[in-house]
């Protein structure tokens, strides 16, 4: 997909990329939006841009969250952000060797098939190598919000990197919709 065009959706990583990053969180009461984010995502719903959440989860397969606390915690990053057009969560660990688990390319290929996009016109945004990685592998587009746990190697590997959120959106959009950075006037 050429960087000026608009595309068919942007897939997000959750934690540490829409939300604050709590490891292995259970309590929804605990859900932080990231800076801007709501804004980010009205915008991007309000232009037409369909959004959706890539996420590992692998506190299921080791225990330390049920699903029914995975699936409030889900609904409270809804609640808090708006809904998205699709989920696709894998609940595996790494030891598990399942084709969903970031870096592989299954969570971008499972949401771009619920959103009836192909996965090439599609951008994913996270804040680690893996999501960068399940976005190249599965033929999208990766852009790297790098955050306290973003490893400079990641960095360095990232075919493109922006400094929060709202710039990450912007440049995944191009010149196609415009989105304001957080404070600018819409």
């Amino acid at each position: 997909m050429p960087h000026d065009e608009r595309p068919a959706a942007i897939l997000f990583d959750r934690d540490g990329t829409l939300v604050k990053d709590v490891p292995y969180n259970r309590r929804p009461e605990l859900v932080e939006p990231v800076a801007g984010a709501r804004e980010v995502l009205d915008r991007l719903r309000r232009a037409g841009v369909r959004v959706g959440v890539v996420t590992n989860q692998s506190g299921v397969a080791r225990g330390l969250i049920g699903a029914e606390e995975l699936a409030a915690v889900n609904a409270r990053v809804e609640e808090l952000l708006g809904p998205f057009d699709a989920w696709a969560v894998c609940p595996h660990d790494d030891a598990d060797g399942c084709g969903c688990r970031k870096p592989a390319p299954g969570l971008v290929l499972r949401a771009a098939e619920e959103l009836g996009a192909d996965p090439r016109d599609c951008v994913v945004i996270g804040d680690i190598g893996r999501d960068v990685e399940a976005a190249r592998a599965a033929g999208a587009r990766g852009i790297l919000v790098p955050t306290e746990v973003t490893l400079p190697e990641e960095v360095a590997a990232a075919p493109e990197v922006a400094p929060d959120l709202a710039a990450a959106v912007a440049l995944a959009l191009g010149s196609a919709v415009p989105v304001p950075a957080r404070g600018a006037a819409s």
